[in-house]
């Protein structure tokens, strides 16, 4: 038996853990952010893949066996081969579940003109994940769009409040809703955009629902918990929380307090690469 694993390339993976430790307090945790080789968003699937599986490997090895991605990029480049490649070579019960499916099988529910729109890293864009995943469970509904390569940036530099974050978020709203008039529902497809939120309020029009995915992702594991007894029993629950990062740790405690929304004691892991 041993804790749950979350993993994100950074920080932006706090905002879902926060709302999953809300949602399943009881829950042992380990929490690995890889800030050492931020951001993900910008290099090649190979790369995502191999740091990804590295830090899997590395929550395997502190007793994991349940590890969530609370990264889109990791869960667009690397989820798959994972689960298909490497999973079924391991030795025990072992799973990874990302946060791309919990929020593309719900959209169907949160939409009334069929026309929704992404706002993602461009890694996230180019996997098209979103569109292809969508279509699996919707495929009446029409995907836009918009990557968004300041945005991250603009949020692990805290410049939340900065003009050029008003610049950048305002001009990419609206390329995304240039593509069509009829967007009614727009995801944010990145663990860092809720940060951004008053400013994406402020040039989002009103009847737009924005959908971040810290909640649904919550909401999902605890149904998938429910779903797998096998895996459920395997997951201890003494409420215990552990940080890691693949950077210094005195920095990471500095910026992470931001994200997970109270302070949080991480401890340093190295990595091969």
């Amino acid at each position: 038996m041993g804790p749950i694993g979350i993993f994100d390339s950074g920080y932006g993976g706090l905002t879902v853990f926060r709302e999953i430790v809300k949602k399943l307090p009881l829950y042992d945790y380990v929490y690995l952010g890889d800030n050492a080789r931020v951001p993900y968003g910008t290099r090649s699937f190979e790369t995502v893949y191999a740091y990804t599986k590295e830090c899997v490997e590395s929550l395997f090895s502190m007793g994991c066996h349940l590890v969530v991605l609370a990264c889109n990029t990791a869960s667009a480049k690397a989820l798959r081969t994972i689960q298909q490649k490497d999973l079924p070579h391991c030795p025990d019960l072992r799973k990874v579940l990302g946060v791309i499916r919990p929020t593309t099988e719900v959209i169907g529910l949160h939409t009334s003109t069929r026309h929704v729109g992404i706002l993602a890293t461009p890694g996230t864009v180019k996997s098209a994940s979103y569109p292809i995943e969508i279509r699996k469970f919707f495929p009446d509904i029409t995907v836009f769009q918009q990557a968004c390569p300041m945005w991250v940036p603009l949020v692990e530099n805290n410049e939340l409040d900065s003009e050029g974050a008003a610049y950048f978020v305002e001009a990419d709203i609206k390329r995304l809703l240039h593509q069509s008039p009829d967007i009614d529902t727009v995801i944010l497809a990145c663990t860092h955009y809720p940060l951004l939120l008053p400013l994406i309020r402020r040039f989002m029009p009103p009847s737009i629902q924005i959908l971040p995915q810290g909640g649904l992702v919550a909401d999902s594991l605890a149904d998938y918990l429910k779903r797998h007894a096998e895996v459920e029993m395997l997951c201890t629950k003494n409420g215990r929380t552990h940080f890691f990062t693949t950077d210094n740790a005195a920095d990471f405690e500095e910026r992470a307090g931001r994200f997970y929304g109270q302070a949080v004691k991480a401890s340093e892991l190295k990595m091969q690469f």
